[in-house]
């Protein structure tokens, strides 16, 4: 699979996993968290959270800050903030009737002769 570059693909994608979201939820919650205090709220194991905070910091969500031998990750305010501005470009489009949205094109009237 080819390596997404894009920051706002990787930002995007780095939160399409049920273990990160659980992760991202528990720093929107509590602030600063060490990383040892991740694998009670995701059920797996230490190793696997490493690997999902690797894949956090490197998309530009979480920031690190060493305390003695211990690890502590806080969500980048900037991530939010570009996190909210593409959720921004999103909207409904303009209404359209429902035949339109079927998928199949629709007969063309027909063409009538000139007089």
């Amino acid at each position: 699979m080819k390596r997404a570059t894009d920051p706002d693909v990787r930002l995007l994608q780095a939160t399409a996993d049920p273990t990160r979201l659980s992760i991202l939820r528990q720093l929107s919650a509590e602030g600063s968290v060490c990383a040892c205090s991740f694998s009670d709220c995701c059920g797996v194991g230490q190793p696997t959270v490493s690997h999902h905070l690797r894949v956090l910091r490197e998309a530009g969500w979480v920031t690190t800050e060493r305390r003695g031998t211990w690890i502590w990750y806080a969500i980048r305010p900037e991530a939010v903030e570009r996190f909210r501005e593409l959720a921004g470009e999103f909207a409904p489009g303009p209404a359209r009737p429902v035949a339109d949205l079927s998928g199949q094109a629709r007969p063309l009237p027909p063409v009538r002769p000139a007089n």
